[in-house]
């Protein structure tokens, strides 16, 4: 396993960022932040917004000591230019899981690292292509999972990624919330630079 002289701290309260943390076989801490996450208007590349977001919490994370590294992440999903965060709720997750229904969607996670006065900013983009869903099967979805912390109203990891998505391009670990291979390579070449 990877040796760096911090002690990791993951900036979020998301039970699927803490599971793929613990699967990789880091030993961490869960800092909650205080942070009410907006979504700039007039932003040039909105690409850019999920790491511009994950730099955000980690500017507001308090309670940090000295050899803490600090790793928060950002995930949005973006449909035809447009972004779809966190429906506001259950009307808005039906509207978003109608529009993503027989498509493909891009699911950016933006990551930032910031460990005393350094930063290290990357993302990372999966392809997902989802089957028809009929009616039907979005209410039931929305009767019997939560949608609303998820960004574009779905999770991978349940229902709905088991019977609608048909394959995706790129990191499966990213469409759940963290790019975990990223995250292992940033960590490794700071692990490096110490050597």
């Amino acid at each position: 396993m990877l040796s760096i002289p911090y002690h990791i701290v993951l900036g979020s309260q998301s039970p699927r960022r803490k599971e793929l943390l613990k699967s990789a076989g880091f030993d961490f801490r869960v800092l909650d932040i205080d942070y009410d996450e907006q979504i700039p208007k007039d932003y040039e590349n909105l690409e850019n917004i999920p790491e511009y977001l994950a730099e955000q919490k980690a500017l507001h994370a308090k309670g940090l000591k000295e050899k803490d590294l600090l790793i928060t992440a950002d995930t949005l999903v973006f449909l035809d230019g447009k972004i779809l965060g966190k429906p506001r709720d259950i009307d808005q997750a039906f509207e978003m899981l109608s529009s993503l229904s027989g498509k493909m969607h891009k699911v950016i996670t933006g990551v930032c690292l910031k460990y005393g006065q350094h930063t290290v900013k990357f993302s990372d983009t999966s392809n997902v292509y989802f089957k028809t869903l009929d009616a039907e099967e979005i209410e039931y979805y929305i009767e019997n999972y939560n949608v609303l912390d998820k960004a574009g109203a779905y999770g991978a990891q349940d229902w709905i990624g088991l019977t609608t998505i048909e394959k995706i391009e790129g990191s499966y670990f990213n469409v759940m919330g963290l790019p975990v291979h990223k995250v292992y390579e940033a960590l490794k070449a700071l692990e490096n630079n110490r050597s």
